[in-house]
């Protein structure tokens, strides 16, 4: 090989798309138990956070655009767990509210997803602030590429 830097094993990228993809694999089975898929997750995240949000909001604090939200949003609202409505103030603006079902899957997650991937990295010998290290330097490099 001509150049070392194209190497296979010299790419953050593909350790960081591997790790991404193993995670998310990781997650499915127990997701599987609540009924949601990974991607359901992340929003339930935001809603749990910050209930009735605009879909240009939450599209946002998942780094997505509103066009890849929308049908997912369209398939949680189909599976009980959101409401849409149009805003109150702008009619062109779409709020996105967890229904009952939507706020009772917090309890049930919390039951589930920690001790779950607690339980799926036993063996890995990483510590808590390893962990947090390793998000702030995601973090880092988020922001320097969503410039």
């Amino acid at each position: 090989m001509a150049y070392t830097e194209l190497q296979l094993s010299n790419q953050i990228c593909f350790r960081l798309y591997t790790a991404a993809r193993l995670v998310t694999q990781t997650y499915t089975p127990i997701l599987s138990k609540l009924g949601i898929t990974y991607p359901q997750y992340l929003v339930l995240l935001v809603l749990w956070e910050s209930d009735a949000m605009p879909v240009n909001d939450i599209a946002r604090r998942l780094h997505l655009e509103t066009n890849t939200v929308t049908p997912l949003l369209q398939r949680m609202e189909k599976l009980g767990i959101v409401d849409r409505k149009r805003g109150s103030k702008d009619k062109r603006q779409q709020i996105v509210s967890l229904t009952e079902r939507g706020r009772a899957m917090e309890k049930q997650a919390y039951a589930v997803i920690p001790t779950g991937m607690a339980e799926e990295l036993k063996s890995c010998p990483l510590q808590l602030g390893d962990y947090n290290r390793l998000a702030n330097d995601l973090d880092t490099i988020i922001e320097a590429l969503r410039k």
